[in-house]
């Protein structure tokens, strides 16, 4: 009996991958656990195993094919137990997870380029996503589908007028449960999609005079994201400066005391444990909005940013308040390592609560970060360097760092983010209190 390999959903929100390397060929057979291909998604490359023993009767998904989705036949295997029902990869979610993963991470599910697959490659009807026109799904942003649900409209039958057709605010508000479009969107949203189609000639740059990078899907998942967080959350910044000339003479004196462990702290690690004890400290800082409420987390789960080639991700050390500096540093540098060669798994890199982005080891002083949806808080650290400070009324020298905390307004306010600032900084200016 011929069983059908699909490819696999390696988290709730993928949608399609990068068939990036057939480990098996025609012909081959294979074994219960053996490795058969490798996924890569916008995050991370996996490896799919074989569930059951069969012979490969066909590739039907060619190696490096972009914009595979979910469920799509990529191999064909003769089974030898003709009562065994079709292999699965091990890595994969239930099937049904990856219509949910919709309505809870929109920004995840935007249009791809198409596969480059063989036909065969193609979802069947019965797998693709509940809300779809003409075969294809309905983007929207979160906003809109909120709006949308609370008018109970269909958002198969209204137009979008954002980029590449994606339904905004606008285009829900003045619509009504039986309308196909809302009266003012076409006058209104019509210079937006006119704008995303130009080309760069069409703008004045003349073709020939620049070469044209394709986005992988790391870039476009990440320029998805940002965008529907900075329009769609309403975001504020707090800023402030910390002396860490105490925490630079304790990170001496604890790396004297591992150095026969062969562990070195970071300053960055510092930051990532005074970031978790501030949130256990003042807990209304540890959330994230839904619209069901206002999600109050138990534990401290901080995402660091790490730039990799072609984009950013966010590895995650679960529980940091309750670890010391030393674990915090193996941790932080084991996740930074793997997420740089793409071999995170999902769960690793999912699911913080507060972000950290640290640039200052390429000098930058200050900024501001964009909020890493659902998280209510981004902690942005600029680069510790000496400046004049006045103490007691004299000009003194410090080594100050300077942060800031960009807050989703819905969850922390102004003092909620102020009191956390202030926890923050008695943690950094005075280190031995992260232990107490």
């Amino acid at each position: 009996m011929s069983i059908d390999v699909l490819m696999p959903a390696l988290s709730p929100t993928m949608e399609e991958g990068t068939l990036a390397k057939w480990h098996v060929k025609k012909g081959d057979k294979v074994s219960s656990g053996d490795v058969i291909a490798e996924i890569e998604t916008d995050k991370a490359t996996m490896e799919v195993e074989a569930v059951d023993e069969g012979v490969i009767e066909d590739i039907l998904v060619a190696e490096g094919s972009e914009g595979v989705k979910v469920n799509t036949p990529i191999a064909r295997l003769s089974g030898e137990d003709s009562g065994s029902a079709p292999p699965a990869p091990k890595a994969e979610a239930p099937k049904a997870e990856a219509p949910k993963a919709e309505a809870a991470k929109p920004a995840a599910a935007e249009p791809a380029p198409a596969a480059k697959a063989a036909p065969a490659a193609q979802t069947s009807a019965a797998q693709a996503p509940a809300a779809q026109t003409n075969g294809e799904r309905v983007f929207a942003s979160p906003l809109a589908r909120r709006i949308a649900e609370q008018k109970g409209l269909d958002l198969a039958k209204v137009v979008g007028s954002g980029p590449h057709g994606r339904i905004i605010k606008r285009d829900v508000e003045g619509a009504t449960p039986s309308a196909k479009t809302p009266a003012a969107a076409p006058a209104a949203g019509a210079p937006a999609p006119a704008r995303q189609v130009q080309s760069l000639a069409q703008m004045g740059i003349p073709d020939g005079t620049y070469d044209l990078v394709p986005l992988d899907g790391m870039k476009k998942t990440v320029a998805r994201r940002m965008t529907d967080s900075f329009r769609d959350i309403p975001h504020f910044p707090l800023t402030i400066d910390l002396e860490i000339d105490g925490l630079l003479a304790a990170r001496t004196k604890i790396n004297a005391m591992l150095e026969k462990q062969g562990v070195k702290v970071s300053v960055n690690d510092f930051v990532l444990k005074a970031a978790a004890v501030a949130l256990a400290r003042v807990p209304e800082a540890n959330a994230s909005y839904s619209p069901e409420g206002i999600a109050m987390h138990h534990n401290a789960d901080i995402a660091m940013a790490v730039a990799i080639d072609g984009g950013l991700i966010t590895p995650i050390i679960r529980k940091c308040e309750t670890k010391g500096l030393a674990q915090i540093a193996v941790e932080a540098k084991d996740l930074a390592e793997r997420a740089r060669t793409r071999k995170l798994k999902p769960e690793e890199f999912q699911g913080g609560t507060f972000s950290v982005s640290n640039l200052g080891m390429f000098g930058i002083k200050s900024f501001a970060s964009i909020i890493n949806e659902p998280q209510g808080c981004i902690l942005s650290v600029g680069a510790g360097e000496q400046r004049p400070v006045v103490k007691n009324g004299e000009l003194k020298v410090a080594t100050v760092m300077t942060v800031t905390l960009t807050c989703d307004h819905r969850v922390v306010d102004g003092a909620i983010g102020a009191r956390w600032l202030q926890a923050f900084k008695a943690l950094i200016e005075d280190p031995i209190t992260m232990i107490v």
